[in-house]
């Protein structure tokens, strides 16, 4: 298993468009084979920032989600409403 955190610092204003897309791309995303899990959550102390939390049963799972429809038209339109964003990778130990 893969978990992935995805954390996204949102420009000024932008949060309800953003959540807007980020909520139908994890609408679509929990419909994919591997996906185990994929939510997004907002900081505690900084309602700018949010993250998303992903599990995928393999490499082969992400890839395949990297290149699906929704993910190629949505998040474009994430980066737009992003000042940066860090992505993670992890595997158990």
């Amino acid at each position: 298993m893969i978990k992935i955190v995805a954390k996204g610092i949102l420009k000024p204003g932008a949060k309800e468009e953003y959540l807007k897309f980020a909520k139908e791309l994890v609408t679509e995303t929990r419909k994919e084979k591997g996906c185990i899990s994929y939510s997004i959550y907002e900081d505690i102390n900084d309602a700018s920032i949010l993250t998303m939390l992903e599990e995928w049963v393999d490499e082969e799972a992400i890839k395949q989600h990297n290149n699906s429809e929704h993910v190629l038209k949505i998040v474009p339109e994430l980066r737009k409403r992003r000042e940066s964003v860090e992505i993670n990778l992890y595997k158990e130990v």
